[in-house]
C-alpha cells in the first residue's frame, strides 16, 4: 500500500495525556514523528494517571519531539494555539488526530442537558474545530491524514436504543470525517475513522465500566496504536473515507495473532461492533 515512515511528520491531537491517544503518539515517536497535544490535564488527577507533561516526556523518550498545549478542544482560541504551536515549532501539520472524547452511557430521561452539551461539544464540535483549524496546513502536506477515533455507523436498534445522545455525538464524528474524505479528496487529504473491535484497557474502563475484571477482558491500547500507525504511514491516496476496525486493519497488514494485546480468549466486544 505504499508505506512511509512517519520520520519528521507532525501530528496534532486532541487529548492524548493518557490511554489510546498517548499510545498512538508514543508509537509515532518511535518512527521519529513530532506531536502537539491539546489536552486539559495539567496536574495529575488521582483517578486518571497521566498529564500532558508526562505524555510529552514519554513521546520524547521514544524518540519524537512534542509540545503540550494545555487547553480545551471546546475553545476556538485553544484549538488555534495548538495549531500555531505545531507550525511555529515544526513548520507545518501532516496529521490531525481527533482523539478527545466525552462519554456518558446514559438513557435519555436520566441524561442532563449539561452532559448532553458536553458530549456534542467535545466529540462532534471538537472534531470539527480541530480539523478545520488544521486544514490550511494539511493542504500543504504531501502526506495529509485526518484520523478520528469514532465508530462505524451501526443503525441496529440494539445500539441506537441504548444511549442515543452519546451515539449521536460519536456518529457525528464519523459523519464529519466521511464528509471530509469526499470534500478534500482532490486536495489529497485522507480522512478515516478508527475504532477498537474490543474494549480497550484504559483508565475510563477501570473507573467507570467495571474495574480490573473489565480491564482483564480488554485489549491494551497498543492495538489501537499499531492500527493507527498502519493507517497513518500509508500513502493518503491508498485509503480514505473508511470506518476502520483496529483488528481488521492489522489483519489486512498480515497481523492475525492478537494475543500479545491481552484481553484473554474472549475479550469484550466494543460498542457499535457486532460480533
Amino acid at each position: 500500500m505504499g508505506h512511509q515512515t512517519l520520520q519528521g511528520r507532525t501530528i496534532v491531537m486532541s487529548g492524548g495525556s493518557r490511554g489510546i491517544g498517548a499510545a498512538i503518539l508514543v508509537a509515532a515517536a518511535r518512527q521519529g514523528a513530532n506531536a502537539v497535544l491539546l489536552a486539559k490535564t495539567d496536574r495529575p488527577d488521582p483517578r486518571l494517571p497521566g498529564t500532558v507533561h508526562t505524555a510529552v516526556a514519554e513521546i520524547e523518550e521514544a524518540g519524537g519531539k512534542a509540545v503540550a498545549v494545555v487547553g480545551d478542544v471546546r475553545k476556538e482560541k485553544d484549538v488555534q494555539r495548538a495549531v500555531d504551536a505545531a507550525v511555529d515549532r515544526f513548520g507545518g501539520i501532516d496529521i490531525c488526530v481527533n482523539n478527545a472524547s466525552a462519554i456518558s452511557q446514559t438513557g435519555t430521561e436520566e441524561l442532563s442537558l449539561r452532559r448532553y452539551d458536553l458530549m456534542q461539544d467535545v466529540n462532534a464540535r471538537g472534531t470539527f474545530a480541530l480539523t478545520r483549524a488544521c486544514l490550511p496546513h494539511l493542504r500543504r502536506s504531501d502526506h495529509a491524514h485526518v484520523l478520528t477515533l469514532s465508530p462505524p455507523i451501526n443503525l441496529a436498534p440494539h445500539w441506537l436504543g441504548r444511549f442515543p445522545a452519546y451515539t449521536l455525538s460519536k456518529y457525528g464524528m464519523t459523519l464529519l470525517t466521511l464528509g471530509w474524505a469526499a470534500e478534500f479528496a482532490e486536495a489529497g487529504i485522507a480522512a478515516n475513522c478508527l475504532w477498537p473491535q474490543t474494549r480497550i484497557a484504559t483508565a475510563v474502563v477501570v473507573n467507570l465500566l467495571g474495574g480490573q475484571g473489565a480491564a482483564a477482558r480488554s485489549r491494551s491500547p497498543q492495538i489501537m496504536a499499531d492500527a493507527a500507525i498502519e493507517v497513518l504511514s500509508t500513502a493518503p491516496s491508498a485509503r480514505s473515507g473508511r470506518t476502520l476496525i483496529d483488528a481488521e486493519v492489522l489483519a489486512e497488514s498480515g497481523v492475525t495473532d492478537l494475543s500479545r494485546y491481552g484481553g484473554g480468549d474472549h475479550p469484550t466486544i466494543d460498542l457499535y461492533v457486532d460480533p
